[in-house]
């Protein structure tokens, strides 16, 4: 990474945990941002079941296994979110069941960060069926490793002396725990199919693509003036296992 996109790497996350700190810290702007996490990560579970279902059928027993527990532990973190939610008697909208208007179908569209992160690459291309491993592994990686520090700024904001905050602190730290693992794993995925030197490369080239991704998010949060699609409804209280947030 040059010593441009390193400063641009620093400006760019640094408006990022700003931002996301002071939205989960509010009470009014935490069921939302809560209700993005749950539809991300419960979003990407089928995405790597399937890809660890390839690893299988190519005979990389290995990397299926890891797939597949990058998978549950994505449909855990999940449920963690939808638990903090449904404790502020929130939960995530079904879009699926709601009209299809223009403005719904814009917002479906890919994001500004993903539409930079992956310029030049198709959704087509993206899928779990023919996406190139390598595009997958180095692009996954800078955002599991980020995704780690991330989770764990914004659950040192959460307070220790409410019982609903810190039960999300401590899902969240958790979460962290995992991310860093998934990156991890990934880093030794890459280390297995090419050399130290082409993986450093590779990561450097998704590193300089996230920061044109966060650069273009806080671009478009700022021409919002930070206004955001709800993404919640109001929900009837509901049980759901408290061991999730210690698991």
């Amino acid at each position: 990474m040059n010593f441009l996109t390193h400063i641009l790497h620093l400006a760019g996350s640094g408006v990022f945990a700003y931002y996301s700190a002071a939205q989960i810290r509010d009470l009014k702007t935490r069921p939302n941002i809560l209700a993005g996490f749950q539809l991300a990560e419960s979003g990407s579970v089928p995405f790597l079941t399937a890809l660890g279902d390839r690893a299988a059928a190519e005979g990389d027993t290995w990397l299926a296994q890891k797939l597949a527990k990058h998978a549950s532990d994505e449909t855990r973190h999940g449920k963690i979110f939808a638990h903090a939610l449904q404790q502020l008697d929130k939960q995530v909208i079904d879009f699926k069941r709601q009209p299809q208007t223009t403005s719904t179908k814009k917002s479906q569209q890919r994001s500004p960060f993903f539409a930079a992160f992956y310029e030049g690459y198709p959704q087509e291309q993206l899928k779990p069926a023919v996406v190139d491993w390598d595009v997958f592994m180095a692009s996954t990686y800078i955002l599991e490793l980020d995704a780690s520090k991330d989770f764990a700024r914004m659950a040192k904001v959460l307070p220790d002396n409410e019982p609903t905050a810190r039960n999300l602190k401590l899902g969240m730290l958790n979460i962290a725990e995992d991310e860093t693992g998934h990156a991890a794993y990934l880093y030794e995925a890459m280390m297995r199919r090419m050399s130290a030197n082409k993986v450093e490369k590779l990561v450097n080239m998704w590193r300089t693509r996230k920061v044109n991704a966060i650069l273009a998010m806080v671009g478009d949060i700022l021409q919002r003036n930070g206004e955001t699609r709800s993404l919640v409804q109001d929900s009837a209280p509901s049980e759901i296992d408290s061991e999730l947030v210690a698991t």
